[in-house]
């Protein structure tokens, strides 16, 4: 392709650069001690000094390359001056280097939306839990799923003290996933993945009807998206509305770059419009392989208690 990337592509690059920003603010907040953390609706909704840093440097950066686009991150935060130091003014040159794919050529920086989840997993970030943790941002545009970035600020942790830390994945239906290595579960089991925090009967009885061999419970659903792709889990089953918009967007294009697919427990997409409700009312569901058998599973008192979109 002559001239200039397209704007997605340098949106993209973007992207990867300020994940890997916030991730290294998430790891320095927590390094300081100092977490601030704010309770929103409860126990289970923190906030804590990492998620208002890492989401403002996000925001920033991004509007600030990228005018137009509009930017949905979780955090309600007051308008303030973002000081310079939050800034990330770099791309992946790696990424500026790749044909987009044709289909997103000729997208315009204000047909583009992205989501972001400064901390995904809070709760487990402020319980030291640190491999659930990560940063997302997801660029969707006509409501479907364009890219995705994941970071994980805390990645190889358990290595000890001086072990390099972080990774960052990304990807983009039409053009593939970058960053870690695609594993499958074997084909004869099943492992689900499902909260450990926000379950409930309706959330167990889903899980049971998927007659999983394995049950692993953690935190965060970019984690859980990451558990599909590196083949630690087949299903990542929530059949309750604990979920929003900015928790899947990023790490649903992740799974569908790999060929994977993330529905609600109906078998419907979610959309990604900038004027939709943020809260995944009909649960989630999203697998790398075999989504029709899954969904065949899900029991109708689930279906009846989640109302689709």
């Amino acid at each position: 392709m002559s001239g200039s990337p397209a704007v997605v592509m340098r949106l993209v690059a973007s992207a990867y650069c300020v994940a890997e920003k916030a991730g290294s603010i998430v790891r320095k907040v927590l390094h300081s001690g100092e977490l601030g953390i704010v309770e929103k609706t409860g126990a289970n909704d923190l906030q804590t000094l990492a998620d208002r840093l890492a989401q403002q440097s996000i925001c920033a950066s991004l509007s600030k390359r990228f005018p137009k686009v509009t930017i949905i991150g979780e955090e309600d935060l007051p308008a303030e001056e973002v000081k310079e130091d939050l800034i990330e003014n770099g791309q992946l040159e790696e990424i500026l280097q790749m044909s987009c794919p044709s289909e997103y050529q000729e997208l315009k920086e204000e047909e583009l939306v992205v989501w972001v989840d400064p901390v995904d997993g809070t709760k487990e970030y402020t319980e030291g839990l640190l491999d659930n943790v990560t940063v997302l941002i997801g660029i969707a545009h006509g409501g479907k799923v364009v890219a995705g970035v994941i970071n994980q600020p805390f990645y190889n942790y358990q290595l000890g003290p001086g072990a390099a830390l972080g990774r960052t994945l990304w990807g983009m239906p039409g053009l593939g996933a970058f960053g870690f290595k695609l594993r499958e579960v074997p084909g004869d089991r099943r492992i689900v993945t499902t909260t450990r925090s926000h379950s409930n009967k309706v959330v167990t009885d889903c899980v049971d009807a998927m007659e999983p061999h394995e049950v692993v419970r953690v935190g965060g659903a970019g984690n859980k998206i990451i558990q599909l792709i590196e083949g630690k889990a087949s299903a990542y089953v929530f059949a309750s509305p604990g979920c929003k918009k900015w928790d899947t967007c990023g790490p649903e294009a992740i799974l569908q770059a790999v060929g994977g697919k993330l529905t609600d427990m109906h078998g419907n997409a979610y959309h990604y419009d900038a004027n939709v409700k943020h809260m995944n009312s009909a649960g989630v569901l999203a697998t790398l392989r075999n989504h029709d058998y899954y969904l065949r599973r899900v029991p109708q008192s689930v279906l009846q208690a989640l109302k689709s979109d």
